[in-house]
């Protein structure tokens, strides 16, 4: 049996690649920092919130990585944790710095220390290529413009990783992923604040849906598809980085028509657009390359776009109770 380390379990992403885990029949850790005071929400929601062994750990003491490194004895660490928000970075830049590149950091050089065969995987992010010109799809060559602070920190993690993966040889690998999306994801994401207007709308609410600039356009994947890309990426016999994309780029405007049609609305009478929402920092365009992807880790997205948005949508539908 396999023994896999999850930091950042309690998120989206740590919830559906520990479901995946254990159903290739590994035994699964998570970390959160004060595990007692954290619910586990996403993990209690898909059913497997007692079958992950949950460990307190802080990301920004060596000792407290080596000690629990040290007793779990992984084969495979998978680092999701971290600053999740492009918008909370501007106002908390020093925590972005610390939670992701910082922690990075402190992880490699736990692994360097220890030197045994663990594999590690770092969440990388597409955020950091910035915008590229529309048309185009960035891949694992295309050079980084980080237009945040998060970016910016996953950058520094991106490089990090490399250079441990290559200066001491850590089996070490970094996904670059695009925008990916599920039922799990937090509300303060564009994508859940529109399919929650859409279904709450289409169920009787009086309401209006205030967005920013909807020309943006963004590369959209299903949550759990990325989940096991990552996975597939620690079974290689050589690490390295991979985008992990649709392929596929759509405006947000093309996003929120999806979801108000799959609410049976029309989405032109319900949204409003707010100019005081615009960010001059905005990524305009953003679509990925995962020819890679597919050619080594023989991986490609499953779930398009109508069909991701429309689960979105019946997620956020409340139910209608049985006569």
């Amino acid at each position: 049996m396999k023994r896999a380390l999850v930091f950042g379990v309690s998120g989206q992403d740590g919830a559906y690649l520990s479901e995946l885990l254990l159903g290739k029949g590994y035994e699964v850790h998570g970390t959160s920092r004060d595990a007692d005071l954290q619910s586990f929400g996403r993990l209690a929601h898909l059913g497997i919130r007692d079958r992950v062994e949950i460990h307190s750990a802080s990301m920004r003491d060596f000792r407290s990585l080596l000690q629990l490194i040290v007793a779990i004895e992984p084969d495979e660490i998978y680092n999701l944790a971290g600053q999740t928000s492009v918008a909370l970075s501007f106002s908390q830049p020093f925590e972005a710095i610390e939670s992701i590149a910082n922690a990075q950091l402190l992880l490699l050089e736990v692994l360097r220390f220890l030197g045994k065969p663990i594999r590690l995987y770092n969440a990388s992010s597409s955020e950091s290529f910035g915008t590229i010109p529309p048309g185009t799809a960035s891949d694992e060559t295309m050079p980084f413009v980080p237009r945040s602070p998060y970016a910016t920190a996953k950058s520094t993690a991106h490089w990090l990783t490399a250079n441990y993966r290559d200066a001491y040889g850590l089996f070490a690998c970094s996904g670059i992923l695009f925008n990916h999306e599920s039922p799990l994801r937090p509300e303060r994401f564009v994508t859940q604040k529109v399919v929650g207007a859409a279904a709450a709308i289409a169920s009787g609410k009086k309401m209006r849906l205030a967005l920013g600039n909807i020309t943006v356009a963004r590369d959209w994947g299903y949550a759990p598809e990325f989940a096991d890309a990552m996975w597939r990426m620690l079974q290689q016999e050589q690490p390295d980085d991979y985008v992990i994309a649709t392929g596929e780029a759509h405006t947000l405007e093309e996003f929120v028509a999806a979801a108000f049609k799959a609410a049976g609305l029309d989405w032109r009478d319900h949204v409003d657009t707010d100019p005081t929402l615009f960010r001059t920092s905005d990524i305009r365009y953003s679509r990925g390359n995962p020819a890679k992807a597919k050619r080594v880790l023989g991986w490609e997205p499953k779930t398009r776009f109508e069909e991701l948005v429309t689960l979105l949508v019946n997620a956020a539908t409340p139910s209608t109770p049985s006569s």
